[in-house]
């Protein structure tokens, strides 16, 4: 785990950097350290963790994992490469604004350039934030950030769209919020039509990410429209699950090696880039 804050600092400065250079930001999610050293070697700048994607490894659903478990794996994938890592903190793990401060200060202590915070509680009943607490929960993460020593670049997520409010005037109010409260960037999972997220970028003043999602637009008309990053989520690693899945139903119905030619593929790269 590095622990070194000048490593943490530069690393920060770094992402934060990337958010305003002349190019839209990549972002894939590793789910473990070796997909994490894969991504560098495949050229991209910086990195994010997956929430979803390390649950499974685990065997587990997103959602089902720990803050220390969170944190721990942040650090892993740090450790593991040279570009800026960001976390994927699901909601901070707390529901009070000083348990998601302290989550923030924990995950610059991991190493970590960067974290995501969500208004999703996990409740059935009330599955987003009322907003006026939601917005508390992000300025503390803010204040929070602001005292790490790089300071984090800290995003804050607003997650109707995933969870069944497709509701654009009360997500764009709800980032408009996050980024007075003192978020550095802004992401509303979800949005797949052109027309709403360019409307997003219109009304905030902060740089937005979108999800890479198979139904949305493609990366150009994303940069045309004013989005600054673009991540995957869990999609990545669900990829290489469901070659998994090919290859052992394969195996297993038809009794031949057609996925000996994807497994030399990744043998190459992996050999590569870990000898690299």
């Amino acid at each position: 785990m590095p622990t070194d804050t000048d490593t943490q600092a530069a690393r920060a400065q770094r992402f934060r950097a990337l958010h305003a250079g002349p190019d839209l930001l990549l972002l894939p999610n590793p789910w473990d350290a070796g997909s994490a050293r894969l991504f560098e070697w495949l050229g991209y700048s910086a990195l994010a963790t997956t929430s979803g994607g390390f649950a499974a490894t685990l065997g587990r659903l997103d959602g089902g994992v720990s803050r220390d478990e969170a944190l721990a794996h942040g650090a892993d994938v740090a450790a593991a490469t040279s570009l800026p890592v960001s976390a994927d903190l699901e909601n901070a793990f707390a529901d009070d604004p000083a348990g998601v401060a302290e989550t923030i200060r924990l995950a610059a202590a991991a190493g970590l350039a960067g974290c995501s915070v969500e208004d999703y509680t996990r409740r059935d009943g009330q599955p987003i934030y009322d907003l006026g607490l939601a917005r508390e929960r992000i300025a503390a993460a803010a204040d929070a950030a602001s005292s790490t020593p790089g300071p984090l670049v800290l995003t804050a997520r607003a997650e109707n769209y995933l969870h069944g409010r497709p509701d654009l005037a009360d997500t764009i109010a709800r980032l408009q919020a996050y980024q007075e409260a003192g978020a550095d960037a802004l992401y509303a999972p979800g949005l797949t039509s052109l027309d709403n997220i360019r409307t997003v970028v219109r009304e905030v003043d902060r740089p937005v990410n979108v999800l890479a999602l198979a139904s949305g637009p493609a990366i150009p008309e994303l940069a045309a429209a004013g989005v600054r990053r673009v991540s995957v989520g869990s999609q990545f690693a669900f990829a290489a699950y469901g070659a998994a899945v090919q290859a052992a139903r394969e195996l297993r119905d038809q009794g031949s090696y057609g996925f000996s030619a994807l497994a030399a593929e990744g043998r190459a790269a992996l050999r590569a880039a870990f000898t690299g």
